[in-house]
């Protein structure tokens, strides 16, 4: 990067919008997953689309590569800055933009926080469904470029099912609107879950969704994971589908325990919680077919919550999960993979051969109802050994995702984490097709380069360039842009 650049972006956003301290720098040098650190050349704080879009022209000019970040609290390295190019963080665009209750939709800024939106449109009767477990400090920019879901991603979907349209700044500076009213391709999907590989998220138009007239929770114990599993089957078997179904074991359940003592019940190798939402009517009948199924399927105990102070009660072991393993673990990796509902038992069993043969525990935290697995790795880092020991056993847990027909990431993206394993679902021809996409967005490959992609390929990534035609643009079923 040109010593120039900072300069030049103090110009166009003003001296206390660029950081050049090496102290400070080091505040941005990674994501929530700790385990990949890269301090940034530069870092960037715009307030509005044209500043992003001016920086954005700046990286072109000197040639720098420039990757966006929200919150920072992804989970796959996917905003790692890049030593020597600019990270462009979001967090000063917070302003919800607009509430349009009539075609309940709301216009915001991509560093208002995920749970910002909900709150401010509560009390007309309104929510934003999807629901990260840090939906309090997660920025919907980052929810955007991860796809994320959430607990209650098994009724209501993901990020993508609930965006509108786009404003973008395209890798080469220009300010572009994706709608996904518009005709032909389907490029605000295409851009959501794209992790910063095709441009930055400057103002995105979500669907809003009508609070539910009734909501139940419900609490089930159990004394082994694998009857947790049948009555997830079973429920979902039966035709209900809940608006959320999570399991942790016991594990997770004493880490949530030592964090927040949310008091699940004690002897309890699995909880289960489903929360069922609707009209009254049909919610009351769910409500009593999901008892009596977990009761026949060997829960010990039961705890039904039907107002919101009894339900965040029953949330807050399962929210906290994630973070709370650190007071029982000096170190952790969060995996994120998913497998069909009907392998959940092969593959936890497997994952407890994992953990026992290489002697590394394993906390499970899962959204049972479809199948996303979140293995929480513990490990100390202080113990020679114990993180490779950790890696490898992170990667076999990927393996028994894609050899049970599962894939290697449900919401957490793909980052730089998990880059070298794409090959283990995708052929050669696969990855080099996605990656045609990207080339039709950043030639150039100054997005958010050396994510997703296991090898530099056909963008001009360091180290190398493809050379010459590429063999399905020879073929005539793709065009290279």
């Amino acid at each position: 990067m040109a010593d120039v650049l900072p300069g030049r972006l103090a110009g166009v956003l003003g001296a206390d919008a660029v950081i050049t301290d090496p102290v400070r720098l080091r505040t941005y040098e990674c994501d929530g997953l700790t385990y990949h650190r890269a301090t940034p050349g530069v870092v960037v704080l715009p307030e509005t689309t044209e500043q992003v879009a001016a920086v954005v022209r700046l990286c072109n000019e000197y040639g720098a590569p420039f990757v966006a970040r929200g919150a920072g609290t992804g989970l796959s390295g996917g905003a790692l800055p890049r030593t020597d190019g600019v990270l462009l963080v979001t967090s000063r665009m917070r302003r919800i933009v607009e509430i349009d209750l009539p075609n309940r939709r709301a216009v915001v800024e991509p560093g208002v926080t995920n749970l910002a939106i909900t709150e401010a449109v509560r009390d007309q009767g309104y929510y934003y469904a999807p629901d990260p477990s840090s939906q309090q400090v997660c920025s919907i920019g980052g929810n955007v470029a991860e796809n994320s879901g959430g607990a209650h991603c098994l009724k209501y979907g993901f990020t993508v099912n609930h965006v509108e349209a786009l404003e973008i700044v395209t890798p080469d500076g220009d300010i572009v609107t994706l709608d996904t009213r518009d005709p032909g391709y389907d490029l605000a999907g295409a851009f959501v879950g794209s992790e910063g590989t095709l441009g930055v998220t400057t103002k995105i138009t979500v669907r809003l969704s009508r609070t539910p007239e009734s909501v139940i929770t419900l609490l089930a114990a159990f004394r082994d994971v694998e009857a947790g599993g049948v009555a997830v089957s079973r429920i979902i078997a039966e035709g209900i589908v809940p608006a959320a179904i999570e399991m942790m074991d016991a594990l997770a359940i004493e880490a949530a325990e030592a964090a927040v003592r949310c008091g699940y019940p004690q002897g309890a190798a699995a909880v289960l919680i489903v929360e069922l939402d609707g009209p009254a009517a049909e919610v009351a009948g769910q409500f009593a077919a999901v008892t009596r199924i977990c009761e026949e399927s060997g829960s010990f105990e039961l705890r039904t919550a039907d107002g919101p102070e009894e339900r965040a009660a029953i949330w807050k072991g399962r929210k906290s999960a994630f973070a709370a393993v650190g007071r029982i673990s000096p170190a952790y990796i969060v995996q994120d993979g998913v497998v069909p509902r009907t392998a959940l038992p092969r593959v936890l069993a497997g994952i407890d051969r994992l953990s026992a043969e290489h002697g590394i525990r394993v906390a499970n935290v899962f959204h049972a109802g479809d199948g996303n697995l979140h293995p929480l790795v513990l490990f100390d880092d202080a113990e020679p050994g114990a993180g490779e020991r950790a890696e490898l056993v992170s990667a076999r847990i990927l393996d028994l995702c894609v050899e049970n027909g599962g894939s290697i990431t449900g919401e957490h993206g793909v980052g730089v984490d998990k880059a070298r394993y794409m090959p283990r679902m995708f052929s050669e021809d696969d990855l080099d097709t996605m990656q045609l996409v990207r080339c039709a967005f950043d030639p150039r490959g100054l997005s958010n380069p050396g994510k997703v992609f296991p090898t530099p390929r056909l963008c001009g990534e360091v180290p190398g360039v493809r050379k010459g035609v590429h063999p399905l643009v020879a073929s005539g079923k793709a065009e290279q842009f």
